[in-house]
């Protein structure tokens, strides 16, 4: 008999090749279901979850609010930033006091980024840049500064910035938790045994990376962009850990959080709703 095809949409970036290694290389298979794998960045997927394009996309956690008619949020799969994540630079050695009223190129609206920089500094203008050009940008100086996600943060003193501040060090000294970034959500016409087997094929996606790091890491050095392994593997740890196989109480109490947060900052017009499978 045929396997149902569920189509799975996700970044192109080191630590998410790595998470779906097993689903991606068959090694985590589901004995009723088929996975196709959809690779964009992370606006462009904010952006098609809104009209609820794949069963399963990785999104950012500031967009979760914007897409709870279609999706709720799977347990696990996630990336926190424990003390650490989106750097600003500059080429000027600026003081975080001096970001107000700068051009600061972000990657996108919808990114946890994004939000993170607005309850940190509200008084800014976003220059909305692809996240693997904001680094050009900054170098070219189209901006007075630039927001890195992703593999950014780890390379960011070749290019001879100046980190400016790590907002999720600055989230950890201010509420002691992990900073939410992005998670994977399902469609909530997925229900019941089908959602269950998916969730837990992608948890055992995680798991058997995780047990088979140097095979998993070496399947991710493919989309890594200019990094060598000692890198790829510093960077996959920082994002791929106990909170992507489940969030626990601490990383659900960050996520609800950091959305109503914004939502009181008047940065999400909705009312967040957190939804989990």
């Amino acid at each position: 008999m045929a396997k149902r095809e569920i189509t799975i949409a996700h970044s192109p970036d080191s630590d998410d090749a790595f998470m779906f290694y097993a689903l991606a290389t068959n090694k985590a298979e589901s004995p009723n279901l088929a996975y196709r794998h959809h690779l964009n960045d992370i606006e462009t997927l904010n952006r098609e979850a809104k009209d609820g394009i794949w069963d399963v996309t990785a999104i950012s956690f500031a967009a979760l609010p914007y897409i709870t008619e279609h999706y709720a949020l799977m347990p696990c799969g996630g990336s926190m930033g424990d003390g650490y994540g989106p750097i600003v630079v500059s080429n000027q050695n600026l003081t975080p006091d001096q970001l107000r009223g700068k051009r600061i190129a972000i990657p996108g609206t919808m990114t946890s980024a994004y939000l993170t920089m607005k309850l940190y500094q509200p008084e800014f203008v976003p220059v909305i840049t692809r996240f693997d050009e904001i680094s050009q940008a900054v170098k070219d100086r189209k901006v007075d500064a630039g927001l890195l996600i992703h593999e950014g943060q780890l390379t960011f003193g070749r290019d001879g910035f100046y980190r400016v501040v790590d907002l999720g060090r600055w989230w950890k000294d201010l509420y002691d938790l992990p900073l939410p970034l992005g998670g994977n959500a399902i469609r909530k016409n997925l229900r019941g045994d089908l959602a269950n087997e998916i969730s837990d094929a992608l948890r055992r996606s995680v798991k058997y990376a995780m047990d088979h790091r140097p095979q998993a890491l070496s399947y991710a050095l493919q989309f890594a962009r200019d990094m060598d392994p000692e890198l790829a593997d510093r960077f996959v740890g920082m994002y791929v850990n106990d909170y992507t196989l489940d969030y626990g109480d601490n990383g659900r109490e960050a996520i609800e959080k950091f959305l109503q947060l914004g939502y009181e900052k008047g940065f999400i017009p909705v009312q967040p709703k957190v939804e989990f499978l």
